[in-house]
């Protein structure tokens, strides 16, 4: 019989810590929470001090005996979920259902899971931290008190089964406020003019940059062809040459935050997966001959700060493999937010040494992907910062002022490991070498190309720039992002097209009804207010009661108010051409999780539904019916034959609406690194499937 329990969340992170631990402990898991609020009722007596009633989650009491049974017979038990407001809250609902002593000193914490990390803990165990545990039980009494009363009312005054949010929606009111702008946006006209002059067999092209070395805009074709007109067959004199040495420093490395932004930017991730994955690495997983070992560590924290005995290992990793010149002469710190809690480190490797590729073999796709993401990103930030070349050349004639700027690597620093990736432009004047000139040369143009261009509206949200504006703005915490954005989606109140969010039409109603009936909850700053307020329960600073009655009075009259003047909101659905083909009633179009879908308006009686069909602009090349855009099991985009089942023709590329010239197949687009490339779909039976055209500059979706 063992002498001590020690109980986890998960059966992996309890594989992982039994390892290290040794006979004398045995390692069990509450699989998660194993109490909760109620679903059928409120749950919390506002009338006394917003007492929470807790009840055992459904499910849950075969694993709450094991787990009375075990401790019955311990001679201690530890309680070791994870180091946050969650696992604090876990602990302390199995100290009260095992009975424990509140004084006892049996909570473990530990920020990765590593032999070395796990001992160190279980040899400084303290009590309980009662001020955790009342900040995340505010955060759930608070969601729990707008959810409940909220949602009643929308179903009286919009639709039956909507809910409402705290945080979920704020976040699609900067997706409506967003799509708002979008609509308000009117484009403005303007010009540039680029003029290329061949200089030793190269070319320098250069950007119209003004008047009389004063920076001048182009703002319509009239202003292009008086421009036009002063430089006609005129040289260009070379009249400056600029250059300089410039420093790029390495991002720092993850928080939870950052990781969810390069994962959906480098990986395609959605944020729910990266911290599904993430979650994995930091639990344990076997890796040959180390057995089964934690890879990174604790992936919910906002700090940037490294152990120093990591720090350590990394440099030197760097001197060994780079040299020592990509080791900065003292271990970089990056400076934290003021908000930010530091408690935790940044998300790393557990060790250097282990590189990505040595365990490769041993990690799904997907976990290695983010791994290797992880790795690099922490080894960069502790290398030395790269050098870039950079130079500017302005030439003029007649009054008109040129320049072409460029870029190129004298020293990769870090850029040796990892770039950070950008949601909006690339550094388009990096690895741009120009061509050697010199001040006084006089240059002949060979070609003068004006071009007209409107600006552009601000971009929707891709889940990366939402995750970002969320963080800025202090909308909910780092570690709910992932949650709070499944969530809207699974409401129907936005979808998620082409990797970008737009709000449906019943999320722009909802949020209407919101600021106009519930100014405070729908507030940006106020509901940033409300998470500096629990941190600062969490800090010992505030009562959570108190912070829960200022902000329950003026809710509770908000909620008085819209009842008696919101009238009833009716939402129609609208009306397609197609026919129902089991009853006849014109479909209408609904918005569900992944879009737009055709539903009959006979339900609940007839629920017969399709896919919005889509032609995808070419024929099969086998049957010669169109080819559909459709999607998959898992959501993703395919190309199928019209004539399915009798043809099964795919393609998993987007047609582009034209066919090989040589096999008569659809050309597709092949997306790699922000480019489009076009290429056959028949490229694995033929050897001609090169790229059919020059890569576009167009970058991928």
């Amino acid at each position: 019989m063992a002498d001590y329990l020690v109980i986890v969340e998960s059966p992996a992170k309890a594989k992982t810590i039994g390892k290290y631990l040794g006979k004398r402990y045995t390692v069990k898991a509450s699989m998660g929470h194993i109490r909760d609020l109620p679903k059928s009722q409120l749950g919390v007596d506002v009338e006394h001090g917003f007492e929470p009633k807790y009840i055992t989650i459904r499910g849950k009491g075969d694993v709450i005996k094991t787990l009375r049974n075990a401790g019955k017979k311990a001679k201690k038990v530890f309680l070791a979920a994870d180091p946050d407001r969650e696992g604090e809250a876990i602990a302390w609902h199995l100290q009260h259902l095992l009975e424990l002593n509140p004084d006892e000193q049996c909570r473990v914490v530990f920020h990765e899971i590593t032999k070395d990390a796990v001992k160190d803990a279980f040899k400084s165990p303290r009590k309980i931290d009662m001020d955790l545990v009342n900040a995340q039980q505010t955060r759930r009494i608070l969601d729990r008190l707008v959810g409940y009363r909220l949602s009643p009312l929308l179903w009286k005054k919009v639709r039956k089964g909507l809910s409402a949010g705290r945080v979920q929606s704020v976040a699609v009111r900067l997706i409506v406020d967003r799509e708002n702008e979008i609509r308000k946006f009117q484009p403005e006209e303007y010009w540039t003019v680029d003029v290329t002059c061949p200089v030793g067999g190269k070319k320098l092209v250069s950007r119209f940059y003004g008047y009389d070395e004063q920076k001048t805009a182009l703002p319509d074709e009239a202003s292009v062809k008086e421009l036009l007109k002063r430089i006609d067959g005129k040289p260009l004199t070379i009249q400056k040459v600029k250059k300089s040495e410039r420093r790029r420093n390495p991002a720092a490395p993850f928080t939870t935050s950052s990781m969810q932004q390069e994962a959906a930017r480098k990986l395609g991730f959605r944020a729910y997966k990266t911290m599904s994955v993430a979650q994995q690495l930091y639990e344990g997983l076997d890796i040959g001959g180390e057995g089964t070992v934690g890879l990174i560590t604790y992936m919910r924290t906002d700090s940037t700060r490294i152990a120093e005995s990591a720090q350590a290992e990394a440099r030197e990793w760097i001197a060994s493999e780079f040299g020592a010149e990509y080791v900065p002469a003292q271990p970089r710190k990056y400076s934290k937010k003021d908000d930010a809690q530091d408690a935790h480190e940044g998300i790393r490797p557990t060790s250097t040494l282990r590189h990505p590729e040595q365990i490769k073999g041993y990690l799904s796709r997907d976990q290695y992907r983010l791994y290797k993401l992880v790795w690099e990103r922490f080894v960069a930030s502790q290398m030395a910062s790269a050098v870039l070349d950079t130079t500017s050349v302005d030439s003029e004639t007649n009054g008109a002022w040129f320049r072409a700027t460029g870029s190129v690597i004298k020293f990769p620093g870090f850029m040796a490991v990892y770039i950070e990736g950008n949601d909006d432009a690339d550094d388009d004047d990096n690895g741009k070498l120009l061509p050697p000139v010199e001040q006084g040369q006089v240059l002949e143009p060979s070609d003068v190309k004006p071009e007209q261009h409107f600006t552009q509206p601000p971009p929707r949200y891709t889940e990366s720039s939402l995750v970002k504006a969320m963080e800025e703005l202090g909308i909910g915490r780092p570690s709910t992002y992932a949650t709070t954005i499944d969530t809207i989606l699974k409401r129907g109140y936005v979808l998620l097209e082409q990797k970008r969010f737009l709000p449906t039409e019943l999320g722009e109603i909802v949020v209407e009804l919101l600021v106009e009936n519930f100014k405070q909850l729908i507030d940006v700053a106020f509901t940033a207010n409300l998470e500096d307020e629990l941190d600062s329960v969490e800090d010992g600073k505030a009562n959570w009661v108190q912070l829960l009655e200022g902000f329950y009075d003026q809710f509770e009259q908000d909620l008085e108010h819209a009842e008696t003047s919101l009238a009833h909101i009716e939402l129609k659905d609208e009306e397609s051409d197609v026919p129902c083909d089991k009853c006849g009633r014109m479909m209408v179009y609904k918005n569900g999780r992944y879009g737009k879908f055709l539903a009959c308006p006979g339900f609940p009686e007839c629920r017969n539904t399709k896919p919005i069909t889509k032609e995808a602009g070419v024929d099969c090349p086998r049957c010669g019916k169109p080819l559909l855009e459709r999607r998959g099991k898992r959501r993703k985009v395919f190309y199928g034959c019209s004539g399915y089942p009798d043809c099964d023709y795919v393609l998993w590329q987007k047609p582009t609406g034209q066919m090989c010239p040589i096999c008569d197949h659809p050309l597709v687009e092949k997306h790699s690194k922000g480019k489009v490339t076009v290429v056959c779909s028949n490229e694995k039976a033929h050897p001609h499937a090169a790229p059919i055209e020059a890569e576009s500059s167009r970058k991928s979706s």
